[in-house]
């Protein structure tokens, strides 16, 4: 009875050790995390990163992990929002250095900077890491970076490691195919508004389809994620940009951003950016909200008018998923405010990508007879993704 009770007892320990220390078998492991597989692509090499405040490898940023195993990282290139990422939206941000590391840190928003890119990377690169956090959206910009990056790279020769990361709002394809009369600083290739691919996929596409300048080829290894697939439900554990602070406003930023090319406020400048709306005379509304000055909202919208709206935020993570690109909350708006035209700006277009929506909006459509215009869209596009994906689609 005293040996049974010792062999359950140190049973127990295992399994109680186990479940402690060893990681969950379906735990997405991002690229970053598997440095067996690309430190030795780095050894005695010039690096550039591509990264901001969402490259962390667990508990480390991938700078400090590159540093502290003696790579040489010749300089950071910091796209949106800054490499802290605590800039607003689209704000000019400085070159610098970082204080931890000394390494140069070059901005790929500051125009005040007459040094081209390649000048810049010429002589001084041997290999570009990209290591940052992409939600999947067309005009989200961290992509456009990206693909810059590749075409300067392309040009020089210059090999793109990309240490990919699982997408967040992977899981489905939605809204219209960009039609390029509309391309812009928030939307640059041909694809739809969510496109349903990490950036490594998405790299492959733009090698493949050709779509860098005169069609050339940007040398590029990829860094896969383990455990991902694009039925997982990617959660993020830190925040890829000052507005979108939790799952809730990335899940809602495909339907809500469009207020962005309205005089609407989508709560920039609240502690609920992307999940409410209002405007100073819109009617029937009880809710109301008053945007602030604050960290990555310096100067939102309506700044310190009361806005009369709705409030998204109580809304379920399922339910919104389950609609996906929702055009409902800008018709509502729209219907409510009653000023015709007035309520939208041609950034509108830029960010929906397709100069119907905003006709049919008009002539009272509802979000489904809109949806259905652009369904061949996505449809064709899941087509032409196939052979560039690297994670099961089903």
């Amino acid at each position: 009875m005293k040996n049974q009770f010792l062999v359950l007892c140190f049973f127990f320990l295992t399994v109680t050790t186990c479940i402690a220390q060893c990681p969950k078998k379906d735990r997405v492991i991002n690229g970053d995390e598997q440095t067996s597989a690309y430190f030795p692509m780095l050894r005695n090499r010039r690096i550039a990163l591509f990264s901001n405040r969402t490259g962390m490898v667990k508990n480390k940023h991938i700078l400090d992990i590159l540093t502290e195993n003696h790579f040489k990282v010749t300089c950071i290139l910091s796209p949106e929002h800054g490499f802290r990422g605590n800039a607003d939206a689209g704000e000019t941000v400085g070159n610098s250095v970082d204080e931890a590391t000394g390494v140069p840190i070059r901005s790929l928003y500051n125009s005040g900077d007459s040094t081209s890119l390649g000048e810049y990377l010429q002589g001084h690169v041997d290999i570009l890491v990209v290591d940052i956090q992409d939600v999947g959206l067309r005009f989200y910009t961290y992509y456009i970076s990206m693909c810059k990056l590749m075409n300067v790279c392309a040009g020089l020769k210059i090999p793109v490691l990309i240490l990919d990361r699982a997408n967040p709002n992977g899981f489905y394809v939605d809204g219209p195919v960009l039609d390029m009369k509309y391309r812009s600083g928030v939307g640059v290739l041909p694809i739809p508004v969510v496109y349903g691919m990490t950036l490594g996929e998405l790299a492959q596409m733009i090698n493949g389809e050709g779509w860098l300048k005169d069609k050339r080829i940007c040398p590029l290894k990829v860094i896969t994620c383990k455990n991902y697939t694009h039925q997982t439900k990617y959660r993020l554990s830190v925040a890829p940009s000052p507005n979108l602070p939790d799952m809730k406003s990335v899940y809602l930023y495909p339907s809500m951003c469009y207020f962005e090319g309205t005089v609407v406020s989508l709560g920039r400048g609240t502690d609920l950016p992307f999940q409410v709306y209002g405007h100073p005379a819109m009617k029937g509304c009880t809710f109301s909200f008053t945007p602030r000055s604050k960290i990555g909202a310096k100067n939102p919208p309506l700044l310190n008018q009361k806005c009369y709206g709705v409030d998204l935020s109580h809304k379920s993570d399922s339910e919104i998923c389950k609609k996906g690109l929702d055009l409902s909350y800008v018709i509502d708006a729209y219907h409510r405010l009653g000023i015709g035209d007035r309520f939208f700006t041609p950034f509108f277009e830029k960010l929906i990508g397709v100069g119907y929506v905003r006709k049919m909006i008009e002539s009272g459509k509802t979000a489904g007879e809109i949806r259905a215009c652009w369904k061949s869209d996505v449809e064709k596009f899941k087509k032409q993704r196939a052979k560039y994906l690297l994670y099961d689609d089903k």
